[in-house]
């Protein structure tokens, strides 16, 4: 979970994690969709998915034991050698050192060490951290480097006059602990996507997405990306043609929804539509579920938003009803 987000927000997902999935058994049994349902909202699916196959491989061939050898981990979906090494440092107390973004940049000032940190110099950088690296307590030493980088090594404005091994950074000596390492530019893409909010008798028309690509398995409401020079209602009738067979009857915009997820920022329109007959099924599997099971399925981050406004919604014609009864 922490690979790719910050604690705070890790915290209680993980015990949240330990109540659904309390052993290596437990994930391995989840349906899939339980698995994504208890990973929304943490970004970057795929790492939901390899834990639970690598749980399946755990109990399959290693007896339900996590395995002490590093081709033995390196062997299970998810792991490479950055996971690897951690888990046998920190868990099995073996000596193998962790390269991550933090350790990178701690090892690039210490070395002097100009350009990008990235996994390329890990070679250099490895060799260099062996010079240094305790043949015991090695998993302490891995989280004490990790936390280095985190806390006070940093990007920009590193903390350098509160760093217990300045006295052995050549970037800090030469004064170019700013320029180490060459700061990477982000690359963003910004889209526009529409999607249709559709309820007949109470329920609501959701679909899934395909089993293999970026949000692969969540489920959404249908729609899609906005093309250059179409206006949002257009691509909403275009969307819905093209992944429900059906045509809109009328619609309206409820909200925006801005969103991202790996490298994209997105701005996301919804709009509660009526269409003229009943969509047909297609590539995509489809559902009418309620409001209330709406909880159950896995949503991508956006679409989360829309089920948080839709609930919304509900309470507040609920309260005004009760209201207008009692007047």
């Amino acid at each position: 979970m922490l690979q790719q987000t910050t604690v705070q927000t890790v915290l209680p997902r993980y015990q949240e994690w330990l109540k659904a999935f309390p052993d290596v058994q437990t994930l391995a049994r989840a349906p899939l969709q339980k698995v994504l349902k208890a990973w929304q909202g943490l970004g970057y699916y795929e790492r939901a998915r390899n834990l639970r196959l690598a749980a399946r491989m755990i109990c399959g061939r290693f007896d339900g034991k996590l395995p002490d050898r590093y081709e033995d981990l390196l062997s299970l979906p998810g792991f490479g050698p950055y996971t690897a090494a951690a888990v046998l440092s920190m868990a099995f107390g073996q000596a193998h050192p962790v390269l991550d973004a933090n350790v990178r940049r701690v090892l690039m000032r210490l070395a002097g060490l100009r350009g990008k940190a990235d996994p390329r110099r890990d070679k250099i950088l490895r060799s260099f951290l062996l010079t240094f690296f305790p043949a015991q307590k090695a998993g302490e030493f891995n989280q004490a480097v990790m936390e280095l980088g985190a806390l006070v090594c940093k990007p920009r404005n590193p903390l350098c006059l509160r760093c217990p091994v300045q006295g052995f950074c050549l970037a800090f000596k030469t004064g170019k602990q700013e320029l180490i390492p060459a700061i990477k530019a982000r690359r963003t893409e910004r889209i526009e996507s529409v999607v249709g909010i559709i309820k007949e008798d109470g329920k609501y028309l959701i679909q899934r997405r395909p089993a293999r690509g970026l949000l692969a398995g969540l489920w959404e409401f249908p729609g899609g990306k906005r093309k250059p020079g179409e206006t949002l209602k257009a691509a909403l009738r275009r969307e819905i043609r093209e992944e429900l067979g059906a045509e809109i009857e009328k619609e309206r915009l409820l909200l925006k929804v801005n969103h991202a997820y790996t490298r994209f920022q997105v701005k996301l329109h919804a709009f509660e539509c009526r269409l003229r007959k009943r969509p047909r099924p297609g590539k995509k599997a489809l559902r009418w579920v309620s409001l209330r099971s709406l909880r159950d399925y896995p949503f991508p981050s956006g679409n989360a938003k829309i089920i948080n406004y839709l609930e919304e919604l509900e309470k507040k014609g609920r309260l005004a009803s009760e209201a207008s009864r009692k007047e």
